[in-house]
């Protein structure tokens, strides 16, 4: 399947910004404060190219593996982000390739991270966000409770090299959309109450909603939406 054109991609972009701000000033809130993520996954490099050259610079891919070949020789003012779930032997490759790692949801996970951050010859430091199943689909990955994702930032907190920036959630799978609306004001209710719990932490990113439900993550609070079909069409 060949990639859309660059006056798709821009109509696309220009669509999806609409619907974002429309969304916003529905609840009162400011659209600059919502960050879009090209989510790139199972597309080319050059769709990383197509949407850098529309001005875009955060990224997130799913497969650690696929994005660190899709990235290695594109600009370095891209910020990547890892929105998929992480398997342990995975988190060295991780470790270096991502500016941030959205699916967090074991302390075994962050621990290999830390290791691995700390046997490489850097000081460099990785953002982190915990994931919470928020639509109790088995098929999921993510914290089940707001006990479980307290005792998981506490423990994380003891790690030196990830900064806890704040929650993610994948919404759930299905038409109602008051069922997708729940999710997201639960996420946006831990999410304030954890940083009521930890003020020290630097919580800034609620990743939620994705092409088919970002406009409900935008009127619940959403930060940051991971976007991909919605720019760039139906995926290979």
């Amino acid at each position: 399947m060949d990639l859309i054109s660059e006056e798709e991609f821009s109509r696309n972009l220009s669509i999806v910004k609409s619907r974002v701000i429309e969304a916003a000033e529905r609840t009162g809130r400011d659209a600059q404060k919502v960050r879009i993520m090209t989510v790139t996954k199972t597309f080319p490099g050059s769709a990383v190219e197509l949407a850098w050259g529309q001005g875009l610079r955060l990224f997130g891919e799913n497969r650690v593996q696929e994005a660190a070949d899709k990235y290695s020789n594109l600009p370095d003012d891209i910020e990547l982000h890892l929105i998929g779930h992480l398997q342990r032997n995975k988190a060295r490759l991780a470790a270096a390739t991502f500016s941030c790692v959205q699916s967090i949801d074991k302390l075994e996970t962050a621990s290999a991270l830390e290791k691995h951050l700390d046997s490489m010859n850097t000081e460099k430091k990785l953002d982190i966000l915990l994931e919470v199943n928020t639509s109790g689909e088995e098929s999921k990955f993510g914290i089940h409770t707001k006990e479980e994702l307290f005792k998981l930032a506490e423990q994380i907190l003891a790690q030196t090299r990830l900064n806890i920036r704040g929650l993610m959630t994948v919404g759930p799978f299905t038409g109602d959309r008051d069922e997708i609306r729940r999710a997201f004001v639960w996420l946006a209710d831990l999410y304030r109450q954890t940083g009521e719990r930890y003020p020290g932490l630097a919580m800034d990113i609620l990743s939620m909603g994705m092409s088919a439900d970002f406009e409900i993550a935008v009127e619940e609070g959403s930060s940051m939406l991971r976007l991909g079909t919605a720019l760039f069409g139906q995926r290979p």
